[in-house]
């Protein structure tokens, strides 16, 4: 170490911005204060503005859409779990879950967690514990003495859109909806048959009409 090695941290001193020094620069001619008016006109086109027309970003179609509550899982098939116990990096019988998968290398990061997929082949006993798992997984993890354990919440069973219809109409008149009534053991009254009324008949005027001889 000499004196004229001695310096502060890095970027703890930076250099001044020499504006005016050229185009190349980045920093010529207006330096840094823009032109005048909407660039002093003659065809600019400011962020996709076209004069007044329909610009061409909303005249184009959509396409899909960007579902802002999904889950980036990870993917992991049993056959590199099998390739890690084979090169030693994880136990016979371990209990696995996204943060081992991190530790022995298996996943770069745990991301919201882990689906387990059946591709390749498993001889050794694992228990596992993550968010999804395909049947084909969950069997030969199974086969191999080991478990599958789900910690995705389960999925909820849509009522059918006629019965919902049903079931919020008789909620909007009071009543408990058929389902939970049935539930509860309280049986619908029978609604009894509505009696015609008879209309009485009304006497037969005599007719002035003679009869034909």
């Amino acid at each position: 170490m000499k004196l004229n090695e001695i310096a502060d941290n890095p970027g703890a001193r930076k250099n001044r911005l020499r504006i005016g020094r050229g185009i190349g620069s980045g920093m010529g001619k207006t330096g840094g204060r823009g032109g005048k008016g909407q660039t002093a006109r003659s065809g600019v086109r400011i962020k996709g503005f076209e004069g007044g027309q329909m610009p061409l970003h909303r005249r184009l179609p959509k396409r899909g859409f960007n579902n802002i509550f999904a889950l980036k899982l990870n993917e992991v098939n049993i056959g590199q779990v099998q390739a890690a116990i084979d090169a030693g990096t994880l136990e016979k019988g371990a209990d696995v879950d996204s943060a081992v998968l991190v530790n022995v290398g298996i996943l770069r990061r745990a991301k919201d967690g882990v689906k387990l997929l059946g591709g390749g082949e498993l001889r050794a006993k694992v228990n596992f514990t993550v968010y999804g798992a395909s049947k084909s997984a969950i069997v030969a993890v199974e086969k191999a003495g080991g478990s599958v354990k789900i910690i995705a919440p389960p999925k909820e069973a849509k009522e059918p859109r006629g019965k919902n219809v049903l079931r919020q109409l008789e909620e909007a008149k009071g009543g408990k909806p058929a389902a939970k009534a049935a539930a509860e053991g309280d049986e619908a009254p029978a609604k009894a048959p509505k009696a015609k009324a008879e209309k009485p008949k009304a006497d037969k005027a005599p007719s002035d009409k003679k009869p034909k001889a």
